[in-house]
């Protein structure tokens, strides 16, 4: 137990604000923070786990079958005496009081009315990446950051890590020159990781709802459908309704060490190059190359960013006698080439290899902070605690980086190249966009269109 009661821990760690969130201070940064889990099976489980240093006071999932594994029933089952609930809204109701942030790892279409909902009861957040489901949910999401004042981060892990850093070092130091050509690739949405084996070709048939299983909820703000095995518990990935794409799904990762080094802002064109159309419009198509065109950064020049994805590859370097991997990152630059392997950088290396010896010594230097805590939520709960003042990936940075990532799924949802006017939020000449952009939701889904008002 604490040496101070719980009512005395609020009231010294809160009176900057009397209805704000909890940030903890001074000598109160050992107190246990009270954390509820929005979707505890298969991803959930990673915000279960960090957490076990903290005191879990909530789980909600709408999927209560006993699964085995990854599923919310095998979680729920290590942790007993937690509450369970099926609706987030009832359980911040509920249990609002006794919550200090909320970790959400829910599928892609119900990011947004999570993490708005526990944004609105002053509660920390974690979403898992993408941030949202579309365009304007993602800017809203950055809008309701700062105006509930609460501490925020995305689940992009390759943020924490040591490998971007060294990336950006490398880049500031000028080892790279001139940046004006990146192609970051994924075997998404091909690998059957999160993706259906047989593309589809029309809408599933419906199905029994099993026991369990709240269908309704797990539609949460799209509009009814029948149920189907394709998408729940997890190839929701592939369709537009209830997921991103293999873009959606990696890009937060990929694109996070060129986005952040070479501040890149929105693309004012994103081009389709190479597509094997969809069989069925509803359903991410097998591959795609598209890329995003960037215009001159302060002192950068334009750049242009290559992503492929269900096993489309850039050529290879030269030397590079295995072939590329699955999952990777290449940046040219004026001087020397970067190379990464895996969807997030965790061991960049110049290429080939021997280029890095002679400038050991600048490749050494570590002039940017490292994580607190090698991990987003970790970060977050040193944010809540005063340990720093933000996570890495906090929603001021995580916004506008699911923001790219989301014009990139309008160009391979529609097979089309956009020319993006951000200020606007709109692609221009094509209003058939605007449904994509701002998608429609079902009654009683409604978030955040108060904070769109002058």
């Amino acid at each position: 137990m604490p040496s101070h009661p719980r009512r005395h821990f609020l009231k010294t760690t809160a009176l900057a604000s009397l209805a704000g969130p909890n940030i903890l201070r001074a000598a109160d940064t050992k107190q246990k923070i009270r954390v509820a889990c929005v979707g505890i099976g298969n991803m959930g489980n990673g915000a279960v786990q960090a957490s076990q240093g903290e005191e879990i006071v909530a789980f909600c999932d709408v999927d209560w079958r006993d699964l085995g594994g990854r599923s919310a029933f095998e979680q729920a089952k290590k942790h007993p005496t937690v509450p369970k609930f099926t609706d987030f809204r009832e359980m911040l109701d509920k249990k609002g009081s006794d919550i200090d942030a909320v970790l959400i790892s829910t599928p892609d279409h119900t990011h947004f009315a999570a993490a708005m909902a526990a944004m609105q009861a002053k509660k920390h957040v974690f979403v898992q990446k993408p941030l949202a489901h579309n365009i304007w949910q993602v800017r809203t999401l950055q809008k309701a950051a700062k105006k509930y004042g609460v501490q925020t981060v995305m689940g992009n892990q390759g943020h924490c890590w040591e490998g971007i850093r060294l990336v950006k070092e490398w880049f500031e130091a000028g080892v790279l020159g001139e940046v004006r050509e990146v192609h970051c690739w994924t075997d998404r949405p091909i690998s059957k990781v999160g993706f259906l084996k047989q593309f589809p070709t029309q809408i599933p048939a419906g199905e029994p709802i099993p026991k369990d299983v709240d269908w309704n909820l797990w539609q949460g703000p799209v509009a009814d459908a029948e149920y189907n095995s394709q998408y729940m518990p997890q190839f929701w990935r592939g369709w537009w309704n209830y997921g991103c794409g293999g873009l959606g799904d990696i890009g937060c990762h990929c694109l996070d060490a060129p986005f952040w080094t070479l501040q890149l802002g929105m693309p004012e064109k994103v081009e389709v190059v190479q597509q094997q159309p969809a069989d069925f419009k509803g359903y991410t198509a097998p591959q795609s190359h598209i890329i995003f065109h960037f215009a001159a950064r302060g002192t950068m020049p334009p750049v242009q960013i290559h992503w492929y994805e269900g096993g489309l590859l850039p050529e290879a370097l030269p030397g590079m006698t295995k072939g590329l991997p699955d999952n990777g990152m290449i940046m040219k630059g004026s001087k020397e080439t970067l190379f990464s392997e895996g969807m997030r950088v965790q061991s960049p290396q110049l290429w080939p290899r021997e280029r890095m010896t002679p400038i050991i010594d600048i490749l050494r230097r570590k002039p940017l902070p490292r994580s607190v805590a090698g991990e987003p939520i970790g970060e977050l709960f040193a944010a809540i605690r005063g340990t720093i003042p933000h996570a890495g990936s906090h929603f001021d940075y995580a916004c506008p980086l699911t923001e790219l990532v989301s014009t990139g799924v309008l160009a391979i949802r529609s097979g089309k190249t956009i020319e993006w006017d951000s200020e606007n939020m709109k692609v221009k000449n094509a209003p058939e966009f605007d449904a994509w952009i701002k998608e429609p939701v079902r009654e009683g889904w409604s978030y955040g269109e108060d904070l769109w008002k002058a």
